[in-house]
């Protein structure tokens, strides 16, 4: 065992095992819900990874979702997209289990308990961390430990490289079974497993694990670089300090507020989606899961959006994470660097500005089609984006930290930029296929893009040259937002000018402080949101017509935004109690999709999703400041 791991409730039961009819003190369920079709609810899949990719687990112990070497590389393991032909790393008990699972204290290491009428084991689950090592390749470990009596267990490895398009060889190379698809390489190594056997499409094995005893699995991945076969001490001692690093990284974060497990967890699951190499952070793990489980709302977000940014250094700032703060940052002004003075509205983790949408040969999330790679949307105009820039370097310097001089005239250009084009339309903050408009929120930031450009270069962080224009084209925004944007009949700002249809995204009035302090038309603007968009704790991103067919779920990112806003018109009891209901909707092991069903509680979207836990920080941070202002 290792000594840095506690399984989640060991028990010891008698040679007999537990009582006939019951399940000591387990979740009422009997094991993971698989559908007919193969494929089991977002809500029950937890995510593992190492600051370069992310690896989604069942309830049921199957790997469904890994891409390799990188989070937006093609997938080794895709049965969440087609549970026919995706290819899984299956672990599980053979007889009927009841399960529950954790992460492992602070940090992202997942344990499962799974238990039967013979016994109990504990699966831990982790993509090592190399640490100082110098070691390109990748590694998933999957322990069992034997808790009480003796638990048969039977594990099958199916690889489908290439979102299962790639041809594939297996074999075994100095007794190991290997698998080969182009410039890839997998090693499956068993200790105390059961004999590997081999076929030509999988590996599978079969091992009963007693009380005391632990098997041991690990997928060893290699890209364009030799294979490395590891040693099962080399193997133990990497998921020890995987253990220990996410642990010391999460006791670094500062929240002594009262939801901070929530926020750690928050944390931690924003950690995974951080791209080592570059610093970016993906918008999500996953592509295509649909917002409409049948539908064609299915995008690929597992690139870095512009518009995350300035919550993202509000966030990490907040929590004192600072190494991550300022890389996402040089990452941001590096990535956009390439486009100056145009932002485009997502870049690829390495900062890269090409994603070609494509659709591929899989059957999609319970037959959700198309499943899509790349991103049609980094082509669109979505104005807001330099709103959020401007926030992100005025949070920056705010926070004491000074521009070069490059960087500032970048930054003057930009600013320019908008300050000719914000009277255009565009496709807005929820990149709707339908024919562009004069979206409110866009108008929003344009204006807090020129009125943030305006205040640096009062404040000799910017060329100041331009900085009559941009207050004055500021001004003009303000002025089109408040005499087109505004409904008397609805006593609200509306999604777009000369509409009646609101917007979740109106709430950024308060969030940007378009009335500062808050006034009149901003609080009505709140309640008009939460009294047409909300569903008990849920709110809804709009309700009008998008280009795209059929409905979908209520978009959690906007529920928390919903707290912040009310925090901040001055209803704080209320956003504290929101903010409790929506946490309570996370998953076992604290985690968020994009989506909620609000009739179901179903998730929906792809998971886990970054917008949704850096909105929880914010709205825990500011809620609990106000409450204690």
């Amino acid at each position: 065992m290792l000594a840095s791991i506690t399984c989640a409730n060991p028990i010891a039961w008698g040679k007999d095992g537990p009582p006939e009819g019951t399940n000591d003190g387990m979740a009422s369920d009997a094991g993971p819900a698989v559908g007919g079709d193969g494929y089991v609810p977002i809500r029950d899949y937890a995510a593992i990874g190492d600051g370069r990719t992310v690896a989604l687990v069942s309830r049921g112990g199957s790997v469904d979702w890994l891409c390799l070497p990188d989070l937006d590389s093609p997938s080794v393991f895709g049965a969440l997209l087609d549970s026919r032909r995706g290819g899984r790393f299956e672990l599980a008990p053979e007889a009927p289990f009841a399960v529950e699972r954790r992460y492992a204290d602070a940090s992202n290491v997942l344990l499962t308990t799974f238990r039967t009428a013979d016994g109990a084991v504990c699966v831990t689950d982790a993509m090592t961390i190399p640490g100082a090592e110098l070691a390109p390749g990748r590694e998933l470990v999957r322990r069992v430990d034997g808790l009480a009596g003796s638990v048969a267990m039977r594990w099958r490895v199916t690889p489908r490289p290439g979102y299962a398009s790639w041809p594939t060889r297996v074999e075994r190379r100095s007794g190991v079974p290997v698998v080969t698809a182009r410039g890839d390489a997998i090693a499956v190594c068993a200790w105390s497993a059961g004999r590997p056997e081999v076929t030509t499409d999988a590996i599978a094995g079969r091992v009963v694990v007693e009380q005391g005893r632990t098997a041991l699995l690990a997928l060893s991945a290699a890209h364009d670089e030799p294979l490395v076969l590891p040693a099962r001490v080399d193997v133990e001692r990497r998921l020890s300090e995987t253990t220990a690093f996410w642990r010391r990284w999460a006791g670094r974060t500062q929240h002594d507020g009262p939801w901070r497990e929530a926020v750690v967890r928050s944390a931690l699951a924003l950690k995974l989606l951080f791209h080592a190499p570059s610093g970016a952070i993906a918008a999500a793990a996953t592509t295509s899961l649909p917002e409409t489980i049948g539908g064609e709302r299915n995008w690929d977000y597992r690139y870095s959006w512009v518009r995350d940014s300035f919550f993202t250094l509000q966030a990490l700032q907040r929590l004192s994470c600072v190494p991550e703060s300022e890389a996402f940052l040089w990452w941001l002004l590096h990535a956009s660097q390439l486009t100056s003075p145009q932002l485009r509205v997502l870049y690829r983790l390495d900062g890269g500005a090409k994603v070609p949408e494509r659709i591929l040969r899989l059957a999609g999330y319970r037959g959700s089609a198309p499943v899509r790679v790349g991103n049609e949307a980094v082509r669109q105009r979505q104005l807001d984006v330099y709103g959020d820039l401007f926030e992100t370097m005025a949070l920056h310097v705010g926070y004491g930290h000074r521009l070069d001089r490059e960087t500032a005239r970048r930054l003057a250009r930009s600013a320019d930029l908008v300050a000719r084009t914000w009277e255009l339309p565009d496709s807005g903050i929820w990149e709707v296929r339908s024919a562009p408009r004069h979206f409110t929120h866009s108008k929003v930031m344009c204006w807090a893009a020129l009125d943030r450009a305006q205040a640096l270069a009062r404040d000799g962080h910017l060329p100041a040259r331009s900085a009559g224009r941009w207050r004055a084209q500021a001004d003009a925004a303000r002025r089109f937002v408040d005499e087109r944007c505004w409904s008397e009949a609805k006593q609200s700002y509306v999604r777009f000018a000369g509409g009646e249809e609101l917007d979740a995204s109106l709430l950024f009035t308060a969030l940007v402080g378009f009335g500062e302090p808050p006034g009149e038309r901003v609080r009505a603007t709140v309640d008009a949101v939460q009294r047409e968009l909300a569903n008990g704790p849920l709110v809804h991103r709009y309700l009008g017509e998008d280009g795209l067919a059929g409905r979908e779920g209520a978009f959690l990112a906007c529920s928390f935004w919903l707290v912040e806003a009310l925090a901040r018109t001055g209803r704080v009891e209320r956003a504290g109690e929101l903010l409790d209901e929506l946490i309570a909707l996370a998953n076992d092991v604290g985690l968020y999709a994009e989506e909620i069903d609000p009739r179901s509680g179903e998730f929906l979207g792809n998971f886990p999703q970054a917008l949704v836990h850096l909105a929880l920080i914010n709205a825990a941070v500011v809620v609990s400041g106000e409450m204690t202002a």
